[in-house]
């Protein structure tokens, strides 16, 4: 596929959009940017490629970083899915650009540690939260729900429902009644979709995929024990104001790893590695670069 060139407001670095097969013929597009030894930055739910761009413009002066558009989050994405195919996705991607440190938030996470078990050319990754589901921490029963209220056109409704399920809510949220938040997320989808550039990924467009990661944190859901087999270097990484399930997670998922290094950032949420945007006022991808440039370069 032919290149292309593109730019993004308030971007240092100048992207080329770019394309690799995966094993099983999906076409997986990816930004590529900056220069020197290179990293894939995996995105999590409700999130697309271009939600680490500051992420990745803060360390495209040392690397070249590749920013995939996940296998199921973009227009044409494929329905053959499980966490098999994405790690076939990022393995073509790591061959064809001789790749070895990946970094990966929540469920991109998941793909990351599923990844450095079963390739031996990842040499070190980074994540942040890991979505991984230890002693039942939360269940999934909630996406019979979700699903309902997806094909009945309740987008609100449906965004309302995994956030809740999924305890991605802050906890003053469990004193607003149901139809005030719904209420509250529609408005949010409206404004968002009123205001959306070409190009843009809103919500409205991302609420579908979130099939997609709640299958793959079904599938890697109680598999702690197998991280003791990842050879990688890790550097292990959270937030102090994330959701209790993720922040609990991490010190299990520690020992757990042979060669880790581990970094809370207080103050900092799920969203901490992500672009600051009107859905995610908390991030802070620059101090996320910081840790992960001295990991990466050491």
């Amino acid at each position: 596929m032919q290149a292309t060139i593109k730019t993004i407001e308030k971007s240092k670095f100048q992207y080329t959009v770019e394309s690799v097969v995966s094993a099983d013929g999906t076409v997986i597009h990816y930004r590529r940017l900056g220069q020197g030894p290179g990293i894939v930055l995996l995105h999590g739910s409700m999130e697309s490629a271009g939600s680490h761009m500051a992420l990745a413009n803060a360390m495209a002066n040392e690397f070249t970083v590749y920013l995939p558009e996940r296998r199921g989050h973009h227009v044409g994405g494929s329905r053959n899915y499980s966490i098999k195919k994405e790690v076939e996705d990022l393995n073509a991607l790591l061959v064809k650009t001789d790749t070895h440190f990946v970094f990966g938030v929540s469920s991109g996470g998941l793909i990351c540690m599923k990844a450095a078990l079963d390739l031996p050319n990842i040499s070190k990754i980074a994540v942040y939260e890991p979505a991984l589901i230890i002693n039942h921490s939360i269940r999934m029963d909630f996406l019979s729900s979700y699903e309902r209220e997806m094909a009945a056109g309740d987008i609100a409704g449906a965004l309302v429902t995994a956030m809740d399920g999924a305890r991605l809510a802050p906890p003053f949220v469990n004193f607003i009644p149901r139809w005030l938040i719904k209420s509250l997320t529609r408005m949010a989808i409206k404004n968002e979709d009123k205001k959306a550039k070409p190009g843009d990924i809103t919500m409205s467009m991302l609420a579908p995929t979130l099939y997609y990661d709640f299958q793959l944190i079904s599938e890697m859901a109680e598999t702690l024990h197998t991280f003791n087999r990842i050879k990688a270097d890790v550097l292990l990484l959270g937030g102090s104001k994330s959701p209790a399930w993720l922040k609990v997670a991490l010190d299990p998922i520690e020992k757990e790893l042979r060669s880790v290094d581990r970094v809370d950032f207080v103050g900092l949420d799920h969203g901490g590695s992500s672009d600051i945007s009107s859905t995610n006022k908390g991030g802070d991808p620059k101090r996320v670069a910081d840790v992960m440039l001295r990991f990466f370069t050491a």
